[in-house]
């Protein structure tokens, strides 16, 4: 994921690709994480037992300790190193972010050190859990999901995992980049508010910035509802445009998928109990709450936009249809009549009969010296009423 401290990137330009492309860049309605998580599942293995997947990065141990005067930040290649600093400082306050998952004897030794419970390990390095939050022996255990809308019309999310301690905040992630640079200039601060409050605030702080990152890829995905919408009214839609927009429509619905267990779980932390939450620092999630509302509120309205874009691509083919039969049926009720009038002339009747006799009803026309000239005239003159009629009636023009 690319951090947000850069500037808004506009919406990704359509990109023209062949329809076996697309397949293979946006398989079907599957969600591909979930899929994953499926086919890399141990089944009938312990509870709690740690599998780290065999792409997943190499740990990256991050660390910021900090009090209201002071404030350290540091990356550690050696864990050693990190964890005897944690306890060598109990007065101040530390955020332990960890960014990958390939080493399982170093998630061990973390799982150790800060008492984590193994089942709640195993969500960690599972990488796909729902939104969530769960109590602990020293703290909570919140899940949330960083979103990213890419350049090839897909949301990327990734799992943040956070576990929250007397005097440490410790964070999980498979990716080296997230949308969490905000949270780290605001300690480096001397204003920050989060130096002076617990490590609780901080996790509340981490869940915001997620929160927050939800409305620039929702942004981007609404301007890009709007560039397939400007397509199709323009008359620019071709028949690769339909798979874009039930892939945006996809993308949609899998982000709702992604916020609703978010704001289930901001509801469950304003329902704990004081002595695990207290009420200054409820005060807080329940702004976290009304931002995942609005996002959840800015997806419905999106799928309702993406579904009505299928309606409206439908009508548009049907009325580019409709245009093509007009024009096609306007040519051919020139041609019946014309065709008529020369088929009458081509059925050849003989004007003298094989014994001499004249035939007089038999088409006298053929052999008048002008009949040809006339019959070309008579041929353009129906033409020329059937333009006129059709105009007064409005085929011609688009009244």
């Amino acid at each position: 994921m690319h951090s947000p401290t850069s500037e808004p990137t506009s919406p990704p330009a359509l990109p023209y690709l062949a329809e076996d492309e697309l397949t293979q860049t946006h398989p079907n309605l599957a969600d591909r994480a979930a899929t994953r998580q499926a086919h890399e599942q141990a089944v009938g293995s312990r509870p709690g037992t740690l599998i780290v997947r065999e792409n997943a990065l190499k740990p990256r141990l991050f660390l910021i300790s900090y009090n209201d005067q002071i404030i350290a930040d540091r990356e550690y290649h050696d864990y050693g190193a990190l964890f005897a600093f944690v306890q060598e400082h109990p007065d101040h306050k530390h955020w332990i972010d960890v960014r990958g998952y390939g080493d399982l004897g170093l998630m061990q030794r973390i799982q150790d050190d800060f008492k984590i419970h193994p089942l709640m390990m195993e969500d960690v390095l599972n990488d796909y859990q729902r939104a969530k939050v769960e109590e602990t022996d020293h703290g909570l255990f919140l899940v949330s999901r960083m979103t990213e809308f890419t350049n090839m019309l897909d949301i990327d999310d990734d799992q943040l995992s956070i576990f929250t301690g007397p005097n440490y905040v410790l964070s999980f992630q498979d990716d080296y980049e997230d949308c969490l640079n905000a949270v780290r200039m605001r300690l480096l601060s001397t204003r920050s508010t989060i130096r002076r409050r617990t490590p609780l605030y901080l996790a509340y702080a981490l869940t915001d910035v997620v929160l927050d990152h939800y409305y620039p890829t929702m942004a981007a995905i609404g301007d890009y509802i709007e560039t397939l919408e400007d397509r199709i009214l323009t008359g620019r839609s071709d028949r690769r445009l339909l798979n874009r927009i039930l892939h945006i429509k996809k993308d949609i619905i899998r982000f709702r998928r992604l916020v609703y267990p978010e704001r289930e779980k901001i509801s469950e932390i304003l329902r704990m109990p004081e002595e695990v939450v207290p009420e200054d620092i409820k005060a807080y999630f329940k702004d976290c709450y009304d931002h995942a509302i609005q996002a959840l509120d800015l997806a419905e309205t999106y799928r309702e936009t993406v579904s009505s874009l299928v309606d409206l691509y439908m009508s548009n083919q049907s009325n580019r249809m409709n245009e093509v039969m007009k024009v096609l049926t306007i040519i051919s009720s020139i041609f019946i009549p014309l065709s008529f009038v020369v088929g009458l002339y081509g059925m050849n009747f003989q004007r003298e009969g094989p014994d001499g006799r004249i035939n007089y009803l038999n088409m006298p026309e053929l052999y008048s010296p002008w009949g040809y000239p006339v019959l070309l005239l008579i041929l353009f003159l129906i033409v020329v009423f059937q333009l006129v009629y059709f105009y007064r009636k409005g085929w011609l023009t688009n009244r």
